[in-house]
């Protein structure tokens, strides 16, 4: 069971420009083959699988708190796809060609299936496929595959940083490569204690810290790279027997939290009028606010 809140897991600066290009990138963070769309189904098809629930209790609780946070993730990266977007077009008459910009952006998809809104893709415009979900069964391959999944897809996001300074891209990208490190980490950690092998010597992948990115370190100073959330006001709590002890690359102490981050404002996308989006005008509106007002009585 899940419980949502309408809430970002932080909050993202409000664009200033539109740009479908970085847009683009950042779809491969998203619905790429080590996108967040990826991540969230490796540990929630774990999750759902896991065998010996209570046997093995802290690795499920971890692959659990892990699943959760992944969720906000494809809403955080959406939601910065979408504020990039916004704005690429204005309201003009339709024989001015007002989303003249999708012919000569790299994912015209975006002005012609969604109203330019973030894709279930890469940033190629193919479709995110299951075939990129590892569920095996097997403990410690699974475990493999999320510690290679999450050092691929941190490889990538500093790839998309490099790639675009679109403050809002940058921000979201920031985040994710802290929130990502914690969750390189804690599989690292919890290979260690499932082989005995020290998973942790082999990080960070690539070489380079977060601080050599600049709406990284902010996250970094705030502590987000030593905190691991349980995303449930009472379960989950033995992932705390694998996220214990020091961080390796800071020293910093590692910190269990029985629920959610405080999160942020969700922002609120405007109507695009000439991409028919929501496509309720103002008369609509009065109307749908009258059958809801005798809907319920008034």
């Amino acid at each position: 069971m899940f419980l949502r809140q309408n809430k970002l897991q932080v909050e993202l600066p409000q664009s200033p420009r539109p740009d479908a290009n970085a847009a683009a990138a950042m779809q491969e963070l998203l619905g790429g083959r080590f996108g967040e769309m990826t991540a969230l189904n490796h540990y929630l098809f774990q999750s759902f699988n896991f065998r010996g629930k209570k046997k093995l209790k802290p690795f499920y609780d971890l692959v659990c708190c892990i699943t959760a946070e992944k969720m906000g993730h494809v809403e955080l990266a959406s939601a910065a796809i979408n504020m990039t977007l916004a704005g690429s077009s204005a309201p003009v008459d339709p024989g001015s060609a007002p989303l003249r910009e999708g012919l000569i952006k790299p994912d015209s998809y975006f002005f012609i299936g969604t109203g330019q809104t973030s894709l279930v893709s890469d940033s190629m415009g193919k479709a995110w496929s299951g075939d990129n979900v590892c569920s095996s069964g097997n403990l410690v391959l699974d475990l493999l595959q999320n510690f290679f999944l999450e050092s691929g897809a941190r490889t990538q996001k500093m790839r998309v940083y490099e790639m675009t300074d679109h403050p809002t891209a940058r921000a979201m990208i920031g985040y994710l490569l802290v929130r990502g490190g914690a969750h390189v980490l804690a599989n690292a950690k919890a290979l260690e204690i499932a082989t005995g092998v020290d998973m942790k010597k082999l990080i960070p992948i690539p070489n380079l810290s977060n601080e050599h990115f600049e709406t990284a370190r902010k996250y970094e100073a705030m502590g987000l790279g030593n905190k691991l959330y349980t995303f449930s006001p009472s379960d989950y709590e033995d992932a705390a027997l694998i996220w214990c002890g020091q961080n390796p690359q800071t020293g910093a102490k590692l910190e269990m939290i029985q629920g959610a981050p405080e999160g942020a404002s969700m922002p609120d996308l405007t109507e695009s009028q000439e991409a028919f989006a929501p496509g309720v005008s103002h008369d609509d509106f009065l109307e749908i606010a009258g059958r809801l007002k005798k809907n319920v009585g008034l």
